[in-house]
């Protein structure tokens, strides 16, 4: 089974006017994710999906990747990953490269379950069928409205959802109260600050979301931090989590070596793919740590990630977007299910899943080399949309 040509698909939704969400970055409006088709001489295609700018992803993977991997055997994953990360290391072993590369990693799992007839989660040595999961939103919007959101989650088939904080000192607490006594003790609830604390605030807000039960506190401080993370990690009587925005084996197990989280939070879409995130379960497992893997671009990286998740033994959980985002929720046909709190796997080969290719072709990309401009959550096109909000408003001001 030959690698014939590979093929980059940039999607982009934007949300109806007054439907997008405030975040620490500013007004999200749209959203954007690259999906990327491995295609083989036997008629057989693999499926990965690559988060970062859309531009950058076909630069590396038509220019670069394409041209190396045709007419190489589509099997020889391993082999395949150190040939694409020797190719790209001088510019790439974190952010694009790494993306763009992880895309192809993973549609050559694809490949190789469909080859055998076996899902990844199978392939990995893994014995269960579905993957925890959580709900991932709650953005900033009036505390009222967040408990009633809250609430659907819990409807919907989730027993874990993780909510946003970093906007100001007595909105973070005020919401946190909400929505824990919206789902009741029973749940868990976890928190997201944005990178917005500074250590003396991560403190005394971390100790305030331990008196109400916080499942885990995500990114209170910016990646380049360990330092602060190291130093609160243990203190506060909550789990820190981090690692959405590390790249590679060698960008985790620096997060790990400097003691700085109990749950790291790797993706597919981001990482390095299957294979890349596969060694980052085994180092933090290693490690005594849980994974908690990272997806916030389309319902293909999900899907892998959960796979991760769900055959390794410090698998903990997945991340599913829940705002209204169609790249996730009408993505796959049929579309992701969540009961009791589990996304469905199945057992059909490779990552199991078909693409709507009516939603593929309502929302690719003319150009992709031309992204409009807006702010796409974690990504920004135009000076004008890089507006992030005001500074973090303290309840006892304490020097940063």
């Amino acid at each position: 089974m030959k690698i014939d040509r590979i093929e980059p698909v940039s999607l982009r939704f934007a949300y109806p006017a007054g439907q997008g969400f405030w975040c620490a970055g500013g007004y999200c409006d749209a959203r954007v994710t690259t999906l990327v088709e491995v295609h083989t001489d036997t008629g057989l295609c693999g499926l990965g999906s690559a988060y970062t700018l859309p531009a950058l992803a076909h630069v590396v993977v038509k220019e670069q990747l394409e041209p190396l991997l045709r007419g190489r055997e589509a099997d020889d994953i391993e082999s395949l990953w150190n040939l694409m990360y020797r190719a790209t290391r001088w510019y790439g072993r974190k952010g694009a490269a790494m993306s763009a590369l992880g895309a192809v990693d993973t549609a050559l799992w694809d490949l190789r379950g469909k080859r055998l007839g076996k899902p990844v989660w199978e392939l990995l040595g893994g014995r269960r069928s579905t993957c925890p999961a959580y709900a991932s939103a709650l953005l900033w919007q009036p505390v009222e409205s967040l408990a009633a959101e809250a609430r659907r989650h819990l409807d919907r088939g989730y027993v874990r959802m993780k909510m946003r904080l970093g906007r100001d000192e007595p909105y973070d607490t005020a919401a946190v109260a909400a929505v824990r006594l919206a789902i009741g003790n029973k749940h868990d609830l976890m928190c997201d600050a944005s990178m917005r604390y500074h250590p003396a605030l991560a403190e005394r807000i971390g100790k305030y979301l331990a008196t109400q039960d916080v499942f885990w506190l995500e990114e209170p401080f910016e990646p380049e931090m360990l330092d602060a993370y190291s130093a609160l990690r243990g203190r506060i009587g909550v789990p820190l989590a981090a690692g959405e925005n590390e790249f590679g084996l060698q960008g985790f197990r620096e997060l790990i070596e400097a003691k700085a989280v109990e749950i790291v939070q790797p993706d597919v879409s981001r990482a390095g793919g299957i294979s890349e995130v596969w060694r980052i379960a085994q180092l933090a497992g290693r490690a005594g740590l849980k994974l908690a893997t990272h997806s916030w671009s389309d319902g293909l990286a999900v899907i892998a990630n959960a796979h991760v998740v769900a055959a390794s033994d410090c698998g903990l959980t997945v991340e599913v977007d829940q705002t209204g985002n169609p790249l996730v929720d009408d993505l796959l046909d049929p579309p992701l299910t969540v009961r009791d709190g589990q996304l469905e796997l199945g057992r059909e080969p490779g990552l199991g899943v078909r693409l709507n290719r009516t939603l593929v072709d309502r929302l690719s990309m003319a150009d992709p080399m031309r992204l409009p401009e807006g702010f796409y959550s974690d990504m920004v096109a135009g000076a004008a949309y890089l507006r992030p909000a005001d500074p973090y408003r303290e309840t006892d001001a304490v020097p940063a």
